[in-house]
């Protein structure tokens, strides 16, 4: 269930119940929805061209057998059941803003049952801060929360700017349900609560975590006015000073597989007490986690890598994994010796809105401006606990579960400063595009075959767009890994390859934001089958679309003007996660594996990565020497 309360269905309350016409706020010329409901509805796409598609797109991963007999399935699609489905998905599109919102909603998030941390929740580790002592770790938390409090204004008011992709306007709804947001386990399906800015009793408040205790404190005064700098640090120091001691580590629930967890979620919930901290936890405006020291370790790499760890899962439970509450959508995470950065639960937003924010905060925190005190305040507020015996049963096996989890993930950190954006757009080439070579060069090195591998592809320029998916791997790519290390091909002979490759992807991206991918179309046609009480169509049952749904690289381009990272956990057991952030001069890069997985390092990956856009950019040169 997605529930959003709101005195008037108007604004982001509106679209995200199934079925409601749309109805958006006033257009205002040059404000953050002056343009919204003008935006197009995504599309269904031509049944013939996905299933072409489909099948150029699986081919590099399939042997010939296999091949023949996709073939022949997708054929038998064609001719009956395709066309019917497609026709129903079609009368749903004109029923709705966007068909597809809902359903992935519920079928990428709120059905999902693996734990929501490393698996769903992407962390951002921020460029380390100056900052060092105890009280200077809050003088820094509490400028932040004055920078979100001042980017809120921004979201309340609507006075965002409307982003844009080229001449393209973007839907601007995910930055409108970022704050006062929060997901709820379920026994079978998770709900999500939003409270809108519109609405007359909208929070004043947000959730601190400090040794693992939970308090609601106030950053708004009277007549909602925010409080200041100074004030904000009066209000954490008063949080620090009532939890010296370590409490039980209550926010470990949250990293538990969602099952597990609705249940002991329902045991809570029968007490009064707990009932009423969950709700104010809930309902708080965003997270803020004030974190223990990281243990010592011999150089700032290392440092580094351990910290985007807390960002990502907090370490484990001997560490900071307590002081957490990952069902809320966004959570500051300010640790100690000057590491900070965030964690998000994803299911109503992607990365470009929180890296908005994270830009927007870094800034705030360098050109703070001091502003009037507010007035009457609140004292921080300690949120209370009752645990039974079966709920402390319950947070020892949740404990022992993170331990577990955190210990499997593997990951590396890679700053590659050899060249940056710079270096692709002097050859006329997209970065982006470039960047995924090099990651499908890395991983051909490594396992000698290509591989499923998906980057995320932003459907913002429709209502309610979400993402769709780039295929990386292609006949192009695999013709260009495998000849890369044949030294019996030319340099001219490997940069042509190169320069197909890279091209090929980037016409697939300029299709997928398009609304011409295959994926959601093709997970559309499965989803009206079920809701029409059909079974499921042979064409998702067949190898082919499970070894090419398979996605041993899962990627995403988060660009951000500070030098963030955002890291998140591999999606298939024996895959990658790599998550990358191009800028002019460098690249930066979190890539994660599973400890579990004997042949994948995260290590290894970022060695033969960093080699990769060497030598790609070295066989253009080459190239380019061979033509003079």
């Amino acid at each position: 269930m997605i529930r959003i309360l709101s005195k008037r269905l108007v604004s982001a309350s509106q679209v995200l119940l199934p079925k409601m016409p749309l109805k958006y706020p006033p257009q205002v010329k040059g404000r953050m929805f002056s343009v919204q409901q003008d935006l197009p509805r995504f599309p269904v796409p031509p049944l013939d061209q996905t299933l072409q598609k489909y099948l150029v797109s699986v081919k590099p991963l399939l042997c010939e057998a296999e091949f023949r007999q996709t073939e022949k399935v997708v054929q038998e699609f064609r001719k009956d059941l395709g066309p019917k489905l497609n026709e129903l998905l079609k009368k749903k599109a004109e029923t709705e803003a966007n068909w597809l919102s809902e359903w992935w909603k519920y079928t990428a998030y709120l059905d999902y049952r693996m734990p929501v941390v490393i698996h769903s929740n992407p962390g951002t580790l921020f460029p380390r801060q100056s900052y060092r002592k105890k009280e200077e770790q809050i003088q820094f938390a509490a400028k932040l929360l004055a920078g979100v409090l001042d980017y809120k204004m921004m979201i309340d008011e609507q006075t965002l700017p409307v982003e844009k992709l080229g001449n393209s306007p973007l839907c601007m709804m995910q930055y409108y349900q970022i704050m006062s947001a929060c997901r709820i386990p379920g026994l079978k399906r998770d709900s999500w609560d939003c409270i809108p800015p519109d609405h007359p009793n909208a929070p004043i408040h947000i959730t601190v975590i400090h040794n693992n205790h939970f308090f609601s404190v106030d950053v708004y005064g009277k007549d909602r006015q925010p409080l200041n700098t100074e004030q904000l640090t009066q209000q954490l120091v008063d949080v620090v000073e009532m939890s010296q001691a370590k409490g039980p580590p209550i926010g470990v629930l949250t990293m538990e597989n969602r099952n597990n967890w609705a249940k002991t979620y329902n045991k809570l919930i029968k007490d009064k007490v707990n009932k009423a901290s969950l709700t104010d936890i809930q309902n708080s405006i965003i997270v803020l986690c004030l974190d223990d020291p990281l243990p010592e370790q011999q150089d700032e790499d290392s440092l580094r890598v351990l910290a985007a760890h807390e960002m990502l899962h907090g370490g484990g439970v001997k560490q900071n994994s307590g002081n957490r509450w990952f069902d809320k959508t966004i959570q500051f995470i300010v640790g100690a010796n000057g590491f900070c950065g965030l964690n998000y639960e994803h299911t109503t937003a992607e990365g470009p809105p929180i890296i908005s924010i994270v830009d927007h905060v870094l800034k705030f925190c360098k050109t703070e401006k001091h502003k009037l005190p507010a007035v009457a305040l609140k004292r921080p507020r300690k949120l209370q606990f009752n645990l039974s015996d079966q709920v402390k049963e319950d947070l020892g096996n949740a404990t022992c579960n993170a331990e577990s989890m955190v210990n499997d993930l593997d990951m590396t950190l890679l700053t590659f400063k050899d060249y940056g954006k710079d270096f692709p757009k002097s050859q006329k080439l997209s970065p982006d595009s470039f960047i995924q070579m090099a990651i499908q060069l890395a991983y051909y090195r490594i396992h000698k075959e290509p591989c499923a591998s998906y980057e995320t592809a932003s459907l913002r320029k429709f209502q309610l767009g979400r993402t769709d998916t780039i295929r990386s791997c292609s006949n192009e790519s695999y013709n260009f890994t495998k000849a890369m290390d044949d030294a019996s091909l030319s340099s001219k002979h490997k940069a042509d390859l190169l320069l197909k490759a890279v091209n090929g992807h980037k016409n697939y991206t300029n299709q997928a934001v398009n609304g011409e991918g295959i994926d959601r179309h093709l997970l559309g046609l499965k989803l009206i089958a079920r809701e029409n009480g059909m079974n499921v169509p042979a064409l998702h049952m067949d190898t082919a679309y499970s070894t090419s749904t398979h996605w041993k690289i899962s990627t995403s381009q988060v660009p951000a003007q500070s030098e963030s990272v955002l890291v998140f956990g591999p999606v298939v057991p024996d895959g990658y996660g790599i998550c990358y952030n191009p800028q002019e001069q460098q690249i930066l890069f979190g890539m994660s594996a599973f400890n579990n997985c004997k042949d994948n390092f995260s290590e290894q990956m970022s060695a033969n990565l960093r080699k990769a856009l060497l030598d790609m950019r070295n066989v253009l040169a080459g190239s380019l020497k061979a033509n003079l």
